[in-house]
């Protein structure tokens, strides 16, 4: 069938994902840093994309659309274990390394984890409301014995996870090391509050 589809200027193109977020229909999505148009059938040639797009990417021309096989993401994860409560404080990955601590969840809340996220960094993942351990000792182990370069927190908005920053900033504390760190709380709709 003929109709309206989009083209994407990988040129022009600078990764915001702005059309990405603004496809409803699923079509565009981001791989690499540069939005990609996944599924050409998926395109319904309304353009909620385009408005979105601030540096003039995205046309559309006239053409036939031809089912196509989505694009298979690459995981991020570079280790394992990646439970809290089952990683070896003394992993020799943890050396040098960016450290991930994550809520559980929030994979499945954040779409672009692994991209965003997990990307060159050593990845630890728990629950403090379903775990009934303190992550605490476990993370400062981590810290303390290991060269780590900066620690990223990512939680969900909800008040459970208020246990794992609170956790990952105690064995920052207790290490008594300074290490940049940051917290990223995620919605339960999935964006970055």
């Amino acid at each position: 069938m003929t109709g309206k589809i989009i083209q994407i200027d990988e040129e022009k193109c600078n990764g915001c994902g702005a059309c990405a977020a603004a496809c409803h229909e699923g079509a565009i999505g981001m791989v690499d840093g540069k939005a990609k148009l996944l599924r050409d059938d998926y395109c319904d040639g309304l353009g909620d994309c385009l408005p979105a797009c601030p540096t003039g990417a995205i046309s559309f021309v006239e053409r036939e659309a031809a089912p196509s096989a989505p694009i298979q993401a690459e995981s991020k994860l570079g280790q394992w274990p990646c439970q809290i409560k089952l990683v070896p404080a003394g992993a020799p990955y943890f050396e040098g390394a960016g450290l991930l601590i994550a809520a559980d969840c929030s994979a499945y809340a954040y779409a672009r984890m692994h991209e965003d996220f997990m990307r060159g960094k050593i990845t630890l993942i728990g629950c403090p409301k379903l775990d009934s351990v303190d992550y605490s000792e476990k993370l400062t182990q981590i810290i303390q014995n290991n060269n780590i370069q900066s620690v990223t927190i990512v939680r969900m908005e909800v008040p459970c996870c208020g246990g794992l920053e609170s956790a990952a900033k105690k064995a920052l504390q207790a290490s008594g090391k300074f290490i940049p760190w940051q917290v990223i709380t995620i919605s339960i709709d999935g964006k970055i509050l």
